[in-house]
């Protein structure tokens, strides 16, 4: 058996995606919530005097590279309740004693998941240059896709392992939102970290998300808290330690 399964891979990645796809409700309704953030708080907040708000940054540019984040933390961890759905109706049960390894499985679950995560991203960046958020330059995309990819890494990574650890869809999804919204408060997408007291700050350093908020601001906007080299290597960090425990978790998965 090989370690690495490359059509077994691309199988499980082509499944995903062509599920996602097929299911308009569900691109609806990952990309909703950060849309009425952006309408919402981007407009509202136009031109008002926010602590540690970059100079010559208009909110709405401060904000889509926060949304673009939050898209892909939502979708990216709820990636892993595609297991837990697979679990239910057997699917999960048939590919764990086929021939092809657990390393495998996770590799396909994860590009799958990171596909779509993206997906919904990009619809996002899309949706948000009507409403005025400039783009920099041509080159400021290519930049900004890489750390969408790690960011999806890191966190379907993080939803494998999550999902390796349940049985029921429900505690999955109690557990991933309870970890999800205090991960985007605390990532700077809404409001600059330095207006957070000490302690907090400390936290957000943790907080993969705060790099890759950071990241995507540094390449589309031009501004970011830390260099650009520091937030690309703490995504990577991240992303090399979710897979590698997502992968370790799901191999003691029991086919039951």
């Amino acid at each position: 058996m090989k370690l690495v399964d490359t059509r077994s891979i691309y199988a499980l990645w082509l499944r995903d995606v062509k599920r996602f796809l097929r299911t308009p409700s569900r691109i609806v309704g990952s990309i909703a919530m950060p849309l009425l953030f952006l309408v919402f708080l981007g407009f509202g907040f136009s031109g008002a005097a926010i602590p540690g708000l970059p100079e010559g940054v208009d909110y709405l540019e401060f904000l889509v590279p926060g949304m673009v984040g939050f898209t892909m933390l939502f979708g990216a961890s709820f990636a892993g309740l595609s297991i837990l759905s697979d679990q239910d109706v057997g699917f999960l049960k048939e590919i764990l004693v086929a021939p092809v390894s657990r390393t495998s499985i996770v590799l396909g679950r994860i590009a799958g998941g990171s596909t779509t995560a993206l997906v919904q991203a990009t619809l996002i960046l899309l949706l948000s240059i009507p409403l005025g958020f400039p783009v920099s330059s041509l080159l400021s995309i290519p930049l900004a896709a890489v750390f969408m990819v790690l960011i999806a890494v890191t966190f379907v990574g993080f939803g494998v392992a999550l999902a390796s650890q349940f049985n029921d869809s429900e505690g999955f999804g109690l557990v991933v939102q309870f970890i999800i919204f205090p991960l985007f408060f605390l990532s700077g997408a809404l409001f600059p970290l330095e207006s957070l007291p000490g302690p907090v700050q400390l936290l957000a350093l943790a907080n993969p998300l705060t790099y890759g908020v950071d990241g995507l601001r540094a390449v589309l906007v031009g501004t970011s808290s830390y260099p650009v080299v520091v937030d690309f290597g703490a995504l990577v960090i991240s992303s090399t330690i979710t897979v590698a425990v997502g992968t370790y978790l799901f191999e003691r998965v029991e086919a039951v």
